[in-house]
This record gives structure tokens, C-alpha cells and sequence, in this order.
């Protein structure tokens, strides 16, 4: 992007400010990962030697670089829910009752507070004519908000089917007044929002109707072809057959029956990607909401194997994996995972694409390989939802139930806090356990968090960020943001467009004894028939501010003014704001029409 000259600020804020447009680099070393040993799934001691019982070779966080934390004040935040041994949430308690400790350490609590959500309908806040914001929906009072999320990437089609049918049932029969309830859809292309947040469950009913399924990234890969490619191992056709090694006599069928291991792998990748770089949209779509929100994932399962929390993709997935996770955490959102799928038969014998007599060695190795996946996938759909504090659903047809429950969950809860101790500089996964000292209750909160420096030093990624939001469908909220379009005046075949952008006073982060200033504001037009890119404006505001200044800053906000320089026709402006030293991201995307 190019960097413009024409910046200027409204007349009551002035800094000594100097534009930085070099890049940035960013990204710790990445070890080699470990390999450890997976489950046994089928206890017989003949499979012992089949390659599916040993799992593939994983990365960990903890495997990274030491951590160098940018700050010496970090406060932790954990939202806990406490139920009654039938599951009804227990209110009333004190910060006495609760204990937390950080991998078996006893944590002091800094602030304890009972969260009450409301209810109550959105109601956003009125604009100006012309003018767009990205924070309507946000206030003071928490809410209880749920985000559906239908996963067609990692979901069989069938399944895909099964599910939204019971999504629409649990909509016409279990929706509570005033529950806000979003539906999106996880693609190959992205993440295409089916309804906006919405009271209303007749409107995301006929929403849901119009929204046809997807051929998921493996889809017509064999199951033991996608157990292959989780383990990392592929079968050998001549042992398969238990022929001598060398032999090559090779039986076609089960070529084809077993396919191509290392095209399952890379398909696998694509579908990691797809899918943490949805969760990380909609945590930014939701982080300037305040309350528990939950998200509710209609899937088949996790595209990558995690036989610890403190398991990562690997490359640049890692950072983007940590990212999104803390940014779940950080928008106190609980993730609960529903397997589509129902009850799950494995036995090779029960699928119908094995023809054919199947010897014995063969069929041990498929039976291993289908029973260590369907083990796996659970146990990674568990561990995943209890990271965030939510719950995994599965073996179960009934879908609708899970629906109910998952939805209803973040209702009431304690917002428990403490600090960092930032000595520490281990990288990895850090546990996190919550007691509650009351007889008959028993208290759910998330099982850790990654300390990486993907997520205590926000520079790292501030690239990725910014492309990130330019491209997502959601308008990120962790910056409130306003935009009006200004005059027009004509510039040879092309017009120049002014506009304010106002950043709310919440959403900029002051820094040190120089009352320093770190916002990164990025802007594209696209053609809304072609999607091309018309102008584009890209722009580090650093600085450091007057205390008079910094007094306007707290009460006003910022303006950003500049101009876009566009020929004759109708385009889609996205702009986005990043405050560096915090990490948040605010986006707002405003229509415009140039005659």
C-alpha cells in the first residue's frame, strides 16, 4: 500500500507525529516438535505394531523462543461459570470461595465480580446521515450473545444437511426472548455471515433456509487416507496385503481405497487455516461487546491432531493459532464444538466402498486407523472447547438438545483476575484451574492460555492483522470507529473524495511517561462489480503527545482525515484501525458512490 502525505488531524489535536512505513519483521524460531505416543484405541495387543497407534510428530508452543514480555503489568482474566450438581448456576458467591491456580500455584485474585448478562434487545446507538460505525451494538451492560457457526470445511455433506435441519428446529422451538443469536458459515472461500445478531428466530430461520451445503476440503478422501494424513504415516500397500517387503505385487483396490496421503495433508493444511482464521474473525467481530459470548461450532471435527493444548499447527499457522486463541480468550468467548456427525460407526466393515475379501493384517490396520481417528477427533473437539471454557457435544443424534444447552450456558458468571508473573519466560501453554470452595457446586473456566510472544508482544503480528481485517466479512469492534464521507472535488479523470475517520477515546492506548501514540490505519476501495482495488492508504500514527492533547485525546477521541482519489462509479471502502501496543483491531466497511 502506498502511504499518503495528505494527513491531517482536526484542529484540537496536534502531535509531533512521524509516519513509519517500513515493514516490520515478526515471527518467532519454531522448533522441530516432539513426537509422542498416541492412543491405543484398540485394545489388542496384536495391533501394537500398526502405525496408527503411534501419533504424528507435533509442534508445540513450548518448543519457541523465550518469551519477551513488552510490558511488566499483565492482568490475566478469567470468567467462571459454577453450577449445581444439576447444572443450574449458582449465584451469590464471594471472591473467598474461589481459589486459582496457574499450573498448580496458587494465583492472588487483584478484582472479583459477579456478572449479571442481560437479555435485553440490540440497540445500536443512531448514526449521522452518511456516516458509518462499527460499535452500534456494543455498551456498558454484558450481554449474552450466541454465534453459530456451520463448518462446511471439515464436515461431511451429508452431515451438513442433518445439522442445519436441527439448527432450524432448535430455532422455531427453544430461542429465548431477547437471546441475540448470529449465524455464519465456515467455507473454503472464508467466512460468509448468513444473519447478522439477531432477536428474531423467524428471520434467521428464513435465513437458514436459503444457505446449501459444501463439498468439505476431503471430501472423497477415505477414511483411512485422512487417518493416514493426521498421523503422518502412510500405508504400505505390500504390507497391507502381508506380502513379503520388496514384493510388487501390489493390489490396485487398495491403491484406490487408500488413496493419496500426502494430497490428504495438504487439503488438511488449507482447512486449518480456513477454520483458526475464522474463530479469530469472529472474536474480533465481538471483542468490543462486553459479556461472555458463546460460539457455537457445528462441525465434524478439528482439521489438526493436538495430543496436548500446548500443541500448534507449525509455521506460520502457529502464530496465527495463538492469535486467535487469545483472541477468543480476550473477547471472553467459550467455544463448544457440536459433532454433526451423531453416532459414528468406524468398522471397516460396515463401509461400502471396500469390496472384496479384506486379509486379516489389512483389515487390523483399518480398524487401528478409523478407531485412533474417531478417538482423536473427540478428544481434540474436547480439549479445544475446554480451552476456552465451553463444552464439547457429541454421540448424540439429538442435536437440537446441544444446540439449547450450548446457547444457554454464559448466562450468569464471575469475572475472576489476577497478574502475571512475567519473570517467568518459559514459552507454551500455561494451565489454568478454578476451585470453589462451596460444598455441591462445581466451577468451569478455561484450561489455560498460550504465553508466546505471538501473544504478549502485539508487533509481531501487526501485518497479518491488518490484512486479516481488510479482508474479513465481520467489521472488527476492538476499536470503536466512525466514518462520514466529506466533500468531492474533481482531480483530472479522477475525484478526490475527503473523509473523517473518528476513533472513539476508549479505543487508543497511551503509553509511557511520553504519553505516547501508536495507531496503524489501513484503507482500500474496491470496485464493487470487479473487486478490484482502486486506491489505497496506509499510514503508521506515532507519536508522542502534549498533556493538553493527551486531555483532548481522553475525552474526544481522534480524527483522521485524508482523501481518496477514485474515477466515476460505486465502490466498498474498508477501513481499518489497529492500536499497536494493544494488540486491537477496529474495522468499519462503508458504501460509496463517485459521480
Amino acid at each position: 500500500m502506498n502511504a499518503r502525505r495528505a494527513l491531517t488531524f482536526v484542529a484540537f489535536f496536534s502531535l509531533a507525529l512521524s509516519p513509519v512505513y517500513a515493514q516490520r519483521t515478526g515471527g518467532g524460531s519454531r522448533g522441530s516438535g516432539r513426537t509422542s505416543s498416541g492412543p491405543g484405541v484398540v485394545p489388542n495387543p496384536t495391533y501394537q505394531n500398526t502405525p496408527f497407534l503411534t501419533s504424528p510428530s507435533v509442534q508445540h508452543a513450548s518448543d519457541e523462543r523465550p518469551v519477551e514480555f513488552k510490558s511488566e503489568t499483565v492482568l490475566v482474566e478469567v470468567p467462571v461459570i459454577v453450577t449445581d450438581k444439576s447444572g443450574h448456576h449458582v449465584q451469590g458467591l464471594s471472591r473467598t470461595d474461589f481459589e486459582i491456580l496457574e499450573a498448580g500455584k496458587e494465583q492472588k485474585i487483584s478484582s472479583f465480580e459477579e456478572i449479571q448478562t442481560t437479555r435485553a434487545l440490540l440497540s445500536p446507538s443512531p448514526a449521522r446521515a452518511g456516516e458509518y460505525r462499527n460499535e452500534g451494538a456494543a455498551g456498558d451492560a454484558p450481554r449474552a450473545l450466541t454465534m453459530i457457526a456451520l463448518d462446511t470445511i471439515n464436515t461431511p455433506y451429508l452431515d451438513q444437511t442433518y445439522g442445519r435441519k436441527q439448527l432450524l428446529k432448535y430455532l422455531a422451538d427453544n430461542v429465548q426472548a431477547g437471546q441475540s443469536i448470529g449465524l455464519i458459515a465456515i467455507t473454503s472461500r472464508g467466512v460468509k455471515v448468513i444473519h447478522n445478531l439477531s432477536s428474531n428466530p423467524a428471520e434467521l430461520m428464513e435465513a437458514l433456509k436459503k444457505v446449501n451445503g459444501e463439498l468439505p476440503l476431503l471430501q472423497g478422501v477415505d477414511i483411512d487416507t485422512r487417518a493416514a494424513a493426521a498421523t503422518g504415516v502412510d500405508l504400505d500397500p505390500a504390507s497391507a496385503l502381508s506380502l513379503p517387503p520388496g514384493s510388487t505385487a501390489v493390489n490396485l483396490e487398495d491403491f484406490v481405497t487408500q488413496g493419496d496421503a500426502a494430497i490428504a495433508r495438504m487439503q488438511q493444511q488449507r482447512a486449518i487455516e480456513a477454520t483458526i482464521k475464522a474463530f479469530l474473525e469472529v472474536a474480533w467481530s465481538l471483542s468490543g461487546i462486553p459479556g461472555k459470548k458463546s460460539l457455537v461450532w457445528a462441525t465434524g471435527g478439528f482439521p489438526f491432531f493436538m495430543d496436548t493444548p500446548s500443541a500448534v499447527p507449525g509455521g506460520y499457522l502457529s502464530i496465527l493459532y495463538e492469535r486467535a486463541v487469545q483472541a477468543l480468550n480476550d473477547a471472553q468467548i467459550s467455544v463448544y464444538p457440536i459433532d454433526v456427525r451423531g453416532l459414528v460407526n468406524y468398522y471397516p466393515n460396515v463401509d461400502a466402498s471396500l469390496r472384496g475379501t479384506r486379509l486379516n493384517n489389512s483389515y487390523t490396520q483399518s480398524l487401528s486407523a478409523r478407531s485412533w481417528l474417531q478417538g482423536s477427533t473427540l478428544d481434540t473437539l474436547k480439549d479445544f472447547a475446554e480451552m476456552t471454557g465451553g463444552r464439547a457435544f457429541y454421540n448424540t443424534n439429538d442435536l437440537t438438545t446441544s444446540f439449547a444447552r450450548a446457547a444457554d450456558d454464559a448466562s450468569d458468571y464471575y469475572l475472576l483476575t489476577y497478574y502475571l508473573d512475567t519473570r517467568n519466560t518459559k514459552p507454551g501453554w500455561r494451565p489454568l484451574k478454578v476451585k470453589v470452595h462451596r460444598p455441591g457446586t462445581e466451577a468451569r473456566a478455561r484450561s489455560g492460555f498460550f504465553i508466546t510472544n505471538a501473544t504478549v508482544n502485539p508487533g509481531l503480528a501487526h501485518q497479518t492483522d491488518i490484512i486479516w481485517a481488510l479482508t474479513s466479512p465481520f467489521d472488527s469492534t476492538g476499536v470503536p470507529l466512525s466514518v462520514h464521507w466529506k466533500n468531492t472535488a474533481t482531480e483530472g479523470e479522477k475525484k478526490e473524495v475527503q473523509f473523517g475517520l473518528h476513533v472513539a477515546p476508549e479505543g487508543v492506548t497511551i503509553e509511557g511517561d511520553r504519553n505516547l501514540l501508536n495507531l496503524e490505519v489501513a484503507i482500500v476501495a474496491l470496485q464493487s462489480k470487479t473487486g478490484a482495488a482502486a486506491d489505497t492508504i496506509s499510514q503508521t500514527l506515532e507519536g508522542p503527545t502534549s498533556a493538553d492533547t493527551l486531555t483532548k485525546l481522553r475525552a474526544d477521541g481522534l480524527t483522521y482525515n485524508n482523501t481518496l482519489r477514485l474515477p466515476t462509479g460505486q465502490y466498498t471502502v474498508r477501513f481499518v484501525v489497529r492500536d499497536n501496543p494493544s494488540g486491537k483491531v477496529g474495522s468499519v466497511t462503508a458504501p460509496l458512490t463517485v459521480n
